[in-house]
C-alpha cells in the first residue's frame, strides 16, 4: 500500500472544515491508475462541493483537477503507461492529494512542453472555455460575447481563445485591476460592473443590437440582467453560480425579449466520452503550445493552506488560476 497526504472534509460547511489526514492508496483497479500528483487545481466547483451547494458523499476529498506522473496502471488501459507524464479535469473529486487512483478514461497525456503547475491550472477551465467556444455553441470571427467574470481563471482563457479566432469578447469584472488584465489578455472592451451598469454600456458598445451570446458563471446576482444584453434568438449559457443559484422564472419571458435560447451546461457532461474528452484536451494543448493561450497563475499555496486558498477564492481576491502543490 501507499500512503499519501489527502485533505478531506466530513461535514459541508466553511473553509475551516478542510482538514489534513494521511491515508492509504491502493493498487488500480481494471480502467484505473493511480498517479503522483506534482500539481493540482482549485476552481470554483470545490467550494460548491465544500459548502454543501452541490452534495457529495462524505467524508469528500475535493479537488477535480491535477497534473503528475502515472505510477501504475489497471487492466484495460492502453491510452496511458507508468512514467507517464499527465493532467486532467475529471469526477468524481479526489485531487487535493500526493496519490490517487482514478478511472484512466479521462486522464490525457501531457506534451513535454507543458510543465505540470501550467497543466493543473488549466484543465478545467480550459476544457470549459473550449466547450462553450466550440460544443455548446459554436462560435465564429466576428461574433460578439460577453463574458462575466473575465479576469477570472476561465475568463482570461476565453479573453485569449476569443483573441485568436477574431471574436469580440466584452468582459465584466468589478476593478479597474481586473479590467485591465482582462483586456490585456484580449478582452476587446471591458466593463466595471461596480461602476457601470452593464447592460446600458452592452448596449452602448453594441449600437444598441445586444451580443450574440452571454457566458455567465456568476448566477443569481447577473443572470435576469444578461438576458437583456442579447440580441433576438440570442444565447445565454448560465455555466456557473458563484453568486448563488438561479431561482425558477417563467419561460417565456424568453420569448417576451426576443426568442431568446438558454443552456446550462456543465463540463463533465462534454468530456464523459474518453473520445471527446481526449480530443478537447488536444485542442485545449495546442493552443497553449501555439501561444495563443497563455496561462495565468494568480496564486499558488501548499497543500495543507488549502482553508486559505478557499477564503480567498471566496471573497473574489484571486486573479487567473490558483494551484495547489502537495
Amino acid at each position: 500500500m501507499t500512503q499519501t497526504r489527502a485533505i478531506i472534509f466530513e461535514t459541508p460547511g466553511g473553509p475551516e472544515v478542510l482538514k489534513l489526514v494521511t491515508r492509504e492508496v491502493g493498487a488500480p483497479g481494471p480502467g484505473e491508475l493511480r498517479i503522483r500528483h506534482h500539481a493540482c487545481g482549485l476552481n470554483y466547483i470545490d467550494i460548491y462541493q465544500r459548502s454543501g451547494v452541490y452534495p457529495m458523499p462524505l467524508p469528500q476529498v475535493p479537488g477535480m483537477e491535477g497534473a503528475g506522473v502515472v505510477e501504475a496502471v489497471g487492466e484495460g488501459v492502453t491510452h496511458l503507461a507508468v512514467g507517464d507524464r499527465v493532467a486532467y479535469a475529471a469526477a468524481p473529486p479526489g485531487a487535493y492529494c500526493d496519490v490517487r487512483v482514478m478511472h484512466a478514461a479521462q486522464v490525457c497525456r501531457l506534451p513535454d512542453s507543458i510543465d505540470f503547475r501550467t497543466a493543473a491550472a488549466m484543465m478545467l477551465q480550459g476544457l470549459t472555455v473550449q466547450y462553450l467556444f466550440h460544443r455548446t455553441v459554436p462560435l465564429k470571427s466576428g461574433d460578439t460575447v460577453l463574458f462575466h467574470a473575465a479576469a477570472g481563471g476561465v475568463g482570461l482563457i476565453a479573453c485569449q481563445w476569443a483573441r485568436a479566432m477574431g471574436i469580440r469578447l466584452i468582459g465584466t469584472a468589478g476593478t479597474d485591476e481586473k479590467c485591465a488584465l482582462a483586456r490585456a489578455h484580449g478582452a476587446a472592451e471591458t466593463i466595471n460592473y461596480e461602476r457601470e451598469d452593464f447592460v446600458s454600456r452592452v448596449r452602448d458598445l453594441t449600437e444598441g443590437r445586444g451580443v450574440d451570446v452571454v457566458m455567465d458563471s456568476i448566477g443569481a446576482a447577473t443572470f435576469d440582467r444578461s438576458l437583456d444584453c442579447l440580441r433576438p434568438v440570442g444565447m445565454m449559457i448560465s455555466f456557473g453560480n458563484a453568486s448563488g443559484k438561479v431561482p425558477p422564472f417563467d419561460l417565456s419571458i424568453l420569448g417576451a425579449k426576443g426568442s431568446l435560447q438558454l443552456t446550462r451546461p456543465t463540463l463533465f457532461t462534454h468530456i464523459a466520452r474518453h473520445e471527446d474528452c481526449q480530443a478537447m484536451a488536444a485542442q485545449l494543448f495546442g493552443m497553449v503550445e501555439t501561444g495563443k493561450v497563455a496561462i495565468r497563475i494568480g496564486q499558488e499555496f501548499a497543500l495543507a493552506d488549502v482553508a486559505e486558498a478557499h477564503r480567498r477564492m471566496e471573497a473574489r481576491a484571486t486573479t487567473g488560476s490558483t494551484i495547489l502543490l502537495p
